[in-house]
């Protein structure tokens, strides 16, 4: 009797099979729960991100939104010739207040991103399999190569964040930044620009930017000092410069621009040509120059209505002559 063998492939095709459906229903879990905890990580991260977005994008706008009276303090007033240089654009604010409120929305929105996407490598990561230790050790040490590199850019980009956050000045400031001085044009967060007085354009890192000086915040101060001569009566020039002052004030022109009634300091200091006399008063933001203009201008024609005599140089002249009678000895001017 002889015997007869099975074919080859009639008992290899069972065992792979049998073996094919060991396999899969041994990786069941992990074809099935692996796919969809990732797809429930990244739906997760692009909720997060929206809801964040939304939560930063009320926040702009609501800065955005004019403070209560900006309109009514926005609108024309009738023109003067000595009010002439007061009439600013106070649109320059809102452009301030909104470049200021994108820059940080854009910035808040980045770094939102930026989270929600490093951790959401790093829990697909772990749900694959991989080790996370090396790789974050191995992102330090490139992130650490990287800040040695580029930290004065990490400086310059971290100092304009601060900058806008903290309100240090803004797109229409009148600013001293040492050698740079002048009006704000923009406020990046790398650079500031400001143009000087003679209509030069500055580029400053806000990394070298130690120290800054705003004379556009909350309220400014016009100071002038007025010379009159030592035998003027200080009495009279008092009541000339209050006088002077309190119409201004009144002036309907400048009713919005001065906060408080002008005031008389006193005696700044004594000289050997005359005596200065120091009046103040408070004003809005960028508004100094043109009121400290506009009272020069009143003091000058009161004091001289008033008699009050300016000072001027003066001198003594001596003469050698034969006969001391024929030498003057008066003082000449």
């Amino acid at each position: 009797m002889s015997h007869i063998s099975p074919p080859a492939e009639a008992a290899t095709t069972p065992r792979l099979a049998a073996s094919w459906s060991d396999w899969t229903g041994d990786h069941t879990a992990a074809l099935i729960g692996i796919p969809l905890r990732i797809a429930l990580i990244v739906v997760i991260l692009l909720v997060l991100r929206a809801v964040a977005k939304r939560a930063i994008t009320r926040v702009v706008q609501r800065v955005l939104e004019p403070p209560t009276g900006e309109a009514e303090r926005s609108r024309p007033r009738r023109p003067a010739r000595g009010a002439a240089v007061l009439h600013r654009d106070r649109s320059r604010a809102r452009q301030r207040r909104e470049q200021r409120a994108r820059t940080i929305g854009s910035v808040l929105s980045s770094a939102v991103t930026i989270v929600l996407f490093m951790v959401g490598v790093a829990m697909v990561l772990d749900q694959v399999g991989i080790a996370l230790g090396p790789l974050l050790a191995s992102a330090g040490v490139v992130g650490l190569a990287i800040g040695f590199g580029a930290q004065s850019l990490v400086a310059d980009y971290l100092s304009g964040l601060l900058i806008m956050v903290e309100d240090q000045y803004g797109v229409g400031d009148s600013v001293d930044l040492g050698e740079a001085v002048g009006e704000v044009e923009h406020v990046g967060l790398r650079l500031t620009h400001v143009r000087d007085l003679n209509g030069g354009l500055w580029h400053i890192r806000n990394g070298e930017i130690l120290r800054v000086r705003n004379d556009s915040q909350e309220w400014a101060r016009a100071v002038l000092d007025v010379a009159v001569a030592h035998d003027a009566d200080l009495d009279t020039v008092y009541r000339v410069l209050e006088d002077t002052g309190r119409a201004l004030r009144e002036d309907p022109d400048f009713a919005d621009v001065l906060l408080e009634d002008p005031a008389v300091w006193g005696v700044q200091s004594l000289d050997a040509d005359g005596v200065q006399v120091r009046l103040a008063v408070r004003t809005v933001p960028l508004q100094q120059w043109g009121v400290t203009r506009e009272l020069r201008r009143r003091v000058k024609e009161a004091l001289d209505d008033a008699g009050v005599e300016l000072p001027f140089p003066r001198r003594t002249v001596l003469l050698r002559a034969d006969d001391p009678e024929d030498a003057p000895q008066a003082p000449t001017r």
